[in-house]
């Protein structure tokens, strides 16, 4: 039923996009032509299309896992070993890890050197995404290991309340990479450089100040040996941040446009929405942790799907697979107060350089050049969009520009 629900809206998406994405929106006219729209129609069709087969063939694999014996048998091998509790879990977590890993590589390799290469933004070689797997792979097994081995141990260690203390250690962890991550993982990734132009420089720096934050450096990334796909993002935890800007944002925008999508960036910070989103996921963790707790406890799940040896890892990833299907009605919710972020960091952005006309600018390069759907499907907007649409986003800010200039007319 979950997966019959995100096909129809899939569907929806398709089809709104195909009866009113002929023409383009007032807001886009003379800046697309039919070629693009035509281009961007054939982008998300064939993005769909291709999300469609790999989910299918997902869930084909899924349903033969749990409901084909796969899992039982594996379960059961897992158990034969008689390994340590602490390493034979390590080794079932680990394995399933990279079963699902090793099965997505010809979709990744499919979406990266077809798709995205025939409509012009994959820029990367096969010697390098071999290198980028590679690493990933190395990088996936240390910390995931770090990860399951203290679990595990916290489960033998305190068996009554082990799902506080795994609570807790994933949090501090959790910490930590946010600390770690733009220091030592995204360097073996890319090259971070600081920004040569000294008057870009300055307005960012003084356009965090006046917000309240203190910006420790202003980094380019060489995302382009990747995609030609546009971004901006802050790093770090406390007063002190990094600033990042895509190479190719740098080389498509121009500096009131840069500095209007950094003050949006900006505003995340300003209105703290990252501390709230962690807190509402740690809450939701603590609680699922605890409800994991009080299911493993009994062998219901275990009889229901036929699992032979009682583990507390086929369990575990019993309720994974179940919550992955009760947990749809989440998705819109989470999407919900994503995209009201988003519009509160648009207020933000606009209140720090009352320029919305340069934000707009930039909202419509970047659905250009990232051939992005300028008509999805309400219904589809509520499951996927963690943004409002663009064209909500665009209006937003006009409506705002008007409400100054009107304000200041009555003054």
């Amino acid at each position: 039923m979950k997966e019959g629900f995100e096909y129809l809206a899939r569907y929806l998406n398709l089809r709104h996009m195909r009866a009113a994405g002929s023409a383009a929106p007032p807001e886009f006219e003379g800046r697309v032509d039919a070629a693009l729209l035509k281009k961007t129609r054939e982008y998300e069709t064939e993005n769909t299309r291709f999300s469609f087969v790999s989910s299918l063939f997902g869930n084909l694999l899924t349903i033969l896992f749990f409901f084909g014996g796969l899992l039982n048998i594996f379960n059961s091998w897992i158990a034969s070993l008689n390994l340590s509790f602490v390493f034979s879990g390590w080794l079932f977590f680990m394995l399933l890890f990279y079963a699902d890993d090793f099965l997505s590589i010809p979709f990744g390799l499919y979406h990266t050197f077809k798709i995205e290469n025939k409509y012009g933004f994959n820029t990367m070689t096969p010697g390098l995404w071999i290198s980028d797997f590679i690493k990933s792979i190395l990088i996936s097994t240390i910390l995931m290991s770090l990860m399951i081995l203290a679990g595990l141990w916290l489960v033998r260690w305190s068996p009554e309340h082990w799902w506080f203390w795994v609570w807790a250690f994933l949090f501090v962890f959790s910490i930590f990479m946010m600390y770690l991550s733009p220091y030592v993982i995204e360097p073996l990734f890319n090259k971070f450089t600081p920004i040569e132009d000294e008057s870009l420089r300055e307005g960012i720096t003084a356009l965090a100040e006046k917000a309240g934050i203190h910006v420790s450096r202003v980094l380019r990334i060489d995302a382009s040996k990747r995609s030609k796909h546009s971004n901006a993002y802050f790093t770090g935890i406390g007063r002190t941040k990094r600033i990042v800007l895509y190479d190719t944002l740098l080389e498509g925008m121009d500096r009131n446009e840069i500095i209007a999508v950094l003050a949006h960036e900006i505003g995340h910070w300003k209105k703290k929405h990252l501390l709230k989103m962690l807190a509402a996921l740690e809450i939701f963790s603590l609680a699922t942790l605890y409800l994991a707790f009080r299911l493993i406890r009994s062998d219901f799940l275990l009889e229901v799907f036929h699992i032979g040896a009682s583990t507390l890892f086929a369990k575990v990833i019993l309720l994974a697979f179940l919550a992955g299907i009760v947990s749809l009605p989440l998705k819109p919710v989470m999407n919900f107060f994503s995209r009201r972020h988003e519009r509160q960091a648009d207020r933000a952005s606009y209140e720090l350089t009352h320029d919305p006309e340069s934000m707009v600018h930039a909202l419509v390069k970047l659905s250009k050049e990232n051939l992005s759907n300028l008509h999805p499907h309400p219904l589809y907007v509520a499951m996927y969009y963690s943004h409002p649409p663009v064209l909500e986003r665009i209006g937003f800010l006009r409506g705002l520009g008007k409400q100054h200039r009107g304000g200041a007319g009555e003054g």
